[in-house]
């Protein structure tokens, strides 16, 4: 294919998938890539992204006494549960999880080889069968440096432009195909046309929105997403169909702050700090959950528990606290600082704590001493190393105050592993030409529950597969 019959290509979004996509279509050949972001600034919710991305079967892993992984396609369908087996509409679930499984480790290999990103830390994460999500080494958070390398790499290509603050309203049509998008700027509105892709991100954001018409239970759970509405409306305008949207991520842990605890908007409690050894208490200062469970499981856990009493009338959020020993929080060193700058954690003695909390440490401290599973069944246990009774007293441990939080949405439009946005035909799903999206806005790859790591992946599996896919339908 020769280089002047590539259409240029749009992409809408500049979170991971945005940005990957834009990478492999300029490798590809594309003869310009443009960004529309609605945001002042570039990056998404991957910027924020605190615990890694997964990959199995990595030179990392290896290194960390991961030997083999087989276990990533089977631990995935596990979380997606049962919207895994749903045969309506007819999205080939199952090749969208073998695709994001198996591509995993050339992800992470991209990511490290192509762009110069540092992923040489690998941790467990609940749900995971063994530690497969790779983090760097330095204070750089994993999504903040991902972003930042990947969009630096970007800049240096001539054919690469990006235009934030720049709203898309509707796409452009001849016949069934998609040409374009009408986007504002600045109070004008502009035509751009090429092949399309869309990586806009999830709906928990937009509050009073889609998240209204799907999980009008969630009212009053605060997020980690800013306000903002979802996109999915202008590609169902093309015939996109959607699907699981009414599959939302609670995220078990989000920080309450002291200075302004009724506040909608959380910082993330990364999981890794529980995969570390980190564990949970209940207001009475018990543990009453496996914290290396599923998301949706911890979650379940916590919101079976009495609400919070101090909220405002609108907020709807629990008491729970999160508590990391001296090899948790040395293992999670770089975010300890940042959550303990920012108020969201602080260091105590073991002897400070309450007398039930001093009694579920100890507990827990002694089955991770013995090397045995404890009553709700969690042996791994990350880099806890403090022992149990009197000894541990004057040992420093960091404690912090944490709730369910919205975080992330499955559900999304339909797309085939080509990352082709698909619509109906009959009793069938077809690709929308010139349509193509990747990352949140997508549904189908995670069913009821998303693993932790997978989000990044997602995004540049199918990111790259979508960048790859529009050069060569062109």
């Amino acid at each position: 294919m020769s280089t002047s019959s590539i259409r240029p290509v749009v992409v809408v979004g500049s979170g991971l998938a945005g940005l990957s996509a834009s990478y492999e279509a300029l490798q590809r050949g594309a003869p310009s890539v443009h960004l529309l972001d609605r945001a002042p600034k570039p990056g998404g919710n991957s910027i924020k992204a605190s615990s890694g991305i997964n990959g199995a079967g990595t030179k990392y892993q290896r290194a960390a006494g991961v030997e083999s992984d087989t276990s990533f396609y089977s631990d995935s369908v596990r979380s997606a549960g049962s919207r895994f087996h749903l045969s309506q509409p007819p999205v080939d679930r199952e090749a969208l999880v073998t695709k994001l499984t198996t591509e995993s480790a050339a992800a992470v290999e991209w990511l490290v080889d192509e762009i110069g990103v540092d992923l040489s830390v690998v941790a467990p994460l609940g749900g995971h069968s063994v530690a497969r999500t790779h983090r760097g080494a330095g204070k750089t958070p994993p999504g903040a440096a991902i972003i930042i390398t990947l969009l630096n790499k970007l800049k240096e290509n001539k054919r690469f432009s990006i235009t934030k603050l720049a709203e898309v309203k509707a796409l452009l049509k001849e016949n069934d195909e998609v040409k374009g998008v009408e986007y504002e700027f600045e109070g004008q509105k502009h035509n751009l046309e090429g092949s399309v892709l869309f990586a806009s991100g999830g709906f928990t954001g937009d509050a009073t929105g889609l998240l209204a018409r799907y999980r009008p239970d969630l009212k009053g759970i605060p997020s980690t997403n800013d306000e903002r509405p979802g996109s999915h409306d202008i590609l169902t305008s093309a015939g996109a169909e959607l699907l699981d949207m009414d599959s939302v991520q609670i995220h078990p842990t989000g920080f309450v702050d002291p200075a302004s605890p009724n506040t909608m908007l959380k910082f993330l409690a990364a999981e890794m700090l529980r995969g570390e050894g980190g564990i949970l208490l209940s207001p009475d200062g018990s543990r009453f959950v496996n914290e290396m469970d599923t998301r949706e499981h911890v979650s379940n856990a916590i919101m079976k528990l009495p609400t919070a009493t101090d909220g405002d009338g609108v907020i709807k959020q629990w008491d729970i606290s999160i508590l990391l020993d001296p090899g948790a929080s040395a293992a999670s060193a770089n975010h300890i600082s940042f959550y303990e700058w920012k108020g969201l954690l602080k260091k105590v003695k073991v002897r400070d704590l309450t007398s039930a909390q001093i009694a579920a440490v100890d507990k827990y401290a002694k089955a991770a001493t013995d090397g045995s599973a404890d009553e709700f069944g969690r042996t791994q246990r990350g880099r806890w190393t403090l022992p149990p009774g009197e000894e541990n007293r004057d040992q420093d441990v960091y404690i912090g105050r944490v709730t369910p939080i919205t975080h992330f949405t499955m559900g999304g439009v339909a797309i085939d592993e080509k990352a082709r946005v698909l619509r109906k035909s009959g009793d069938k799903l077809v690709p929308i030409p010139g349509l193509f999206a990747a990352g949140e806005i997508t549904g189908g790859i995670h069913g009821d529950n998303r693993l932790g790591g997978s989000s990044l992946l997602e995004c540049v599996v199918y990111g790259r597969t979508a960048g790859a896919e529009i050069v060569g339908s062109a």
